[in-house]
């Protein structure tokens, strides 16, 4: 897809949501079924059925799916997808890759330290770009913060959401 394929692509959707507002907003589902026989839930994908279990650091076989892998996955397909629109939309040539590394203290997931030094979930996440190009500086600048500006993902990840739980 080119500039102007994308451009045309998106033109409608962009006026549509000018004139009505409420046509941008959108409800995504995921749903997952409680594994019976292990510690599991599947999770369909839209495009496949992943089973997602335990991280070995928590006794997993290591086999399964871990939901902090797929959570880092999400990162990088949706930063993926986003830098490559905004290359598109801007006409830069960019090839290369993502890559999502994040820091986890298990004690904290197991139980083993309860206090605030030890939280559970990701201290830190690193987002990287290996970006081959032939394009300047400012070209390149300009996409990274674009594309920091738009991937879902990562505002969500930064930004904080409320989450319910019922």
């Amino acid at each position: 897809m080119d500039s102007a394929e994308l451009k045309a692509a998106q033109a409608p959707l962009k006026a549509r949501y000018r004139e009505d507002p409420q046509a941008a907003l959108v409800t995504l589902r995921a749903e997952g079924a409680l594994g019976t026989e292990n510690v599991s839930c599947s999770v369909a994908t839209g495009r496949a059925l992943v089973e997602a279990g335990l991280h070995p650091a928590t006794g997993g076989s290591g086999l399964l799916a871990c939901s902090g892998d797929m959570l880092l996955e999400a990162l990088v397909a949706c930063a993926g997808v986003t830098l490559l629109a905004v290359a598109t939309s801007l006409g830069l040539e960019v090839r290369g890759t993502v890559r999502a590394e994040g820091d986890l203290d298990f004690r904290g997931t197991l139980g083993v330290a309860k206090d605030e030094d030890v939280p559970v979930g990701f201290t830190a996440i690193r987002l990287r770009f290996e970006l081959e190009h032939d394009e300047d500086d400012d070209a390149v600048a300009k996409l990274l913060e674009l594309t920091e500006r738009y991937c879902v993902v990562f505002q969500t990840l930064t930004g904080g959401v409320p989450v319910e739980i019922t």
